[in-house]
């Protein structure tokens, strides 16, 4: 299982690039206005300076999201991004414009990310549409009394059905127990905010041992 963070941050891209598991990153446009200090002078340019910066540091699929809802524009748009660095893929929304892109990305050997996934037949248009991976969002479902992994498992078994090569990235991610979810039901990536990923080294078991140990160690002479 691949992890990706999702985040904009340089300074928890790095901190988790350190920890030697992460694999990749999503960023979305309202990751990106969260590390905005001036939002009145942040031009467009900034922000593929700002995506350039985070693929230099993680060497591996960086999903840059487009900002328009048109299909030329975001194919417009899309080209744009991808032009940046190699390892940059595109994210669409999974709409009926945002199927046009994908397709015509997936056709023109650009990577792309269909999100904003929320039910298993757009999952499925977006892995007949070509997309790379495919991001379904479990914490909001969660959030309006749904089951967001239920989802999850619906999709890969979907592919797992018919041999689809699109990866299933769980997205929308709030705690442990997500990730540990994602694993169990078979999904490609979790893509997950740098609190969570903290949690997942955390027991207050390890807690207890180590401080154990650490009185026992007392015993030793330099």
């Amino acid at each position: 299982m691949k992890f990706f963070i999702d985040t904009a941050s340089l300074d928890e891209i790095k901190a988790a690039n350190e920890l030697g598991v992460l694999d990749g990153v999503t960023t979305n446009p309202s990751l990106i206005a969260k590390i905005v200090k001036d939002p009145a002078n942040f031009t467009y340019a900034d922000f593929k300076a700002h995506i350039a910066k985070i693929c230099q540091i993680v060497d591996g699929p960086v999903s840059a999201e487009v900002t328009t809802l048109k299909a030329e524009e975001m194919i417009a748009q899309g080209e744009e991004l991808a032009a940046i660095h190699k390892n940059i893929v595109v994210k669409c929304p999974l709409t009926v414009e945002g199927l046009k892109a994908i397709k015509h990305f997936s056709s023109n050997g650009i990577k792309t990310n269909a999100t904003l996934v929320f039910s298993p037949t757009q999952a499925l248009l977006a892995a007949k549409a070509g997309a790379d991976f495919v991001s379904p969002f479990v914490g909001r479902l969660d959030d309006i009394s749904t089951n967001g992994m239920e989802l999850v498992r619906q999709i890969v078994t979907m592919y797992d059905n018919y041999g689809y090569l699109t990866e299933v990235i769980v997205a929308s991610v709030r705690n442990p127990l997500h990730v540990v979810e994602s694993a169990m039901v078979g999904a490609d990536i979790a893509t997950i905010p740098y609190s969570v990923i903290k949690q997942l080294a955390n027991h207050p078991l390890t807690d207890k041992g180590l401080e154990k140990f650490m009185e026992d160690a007392g015993v030793m002479t330099p």
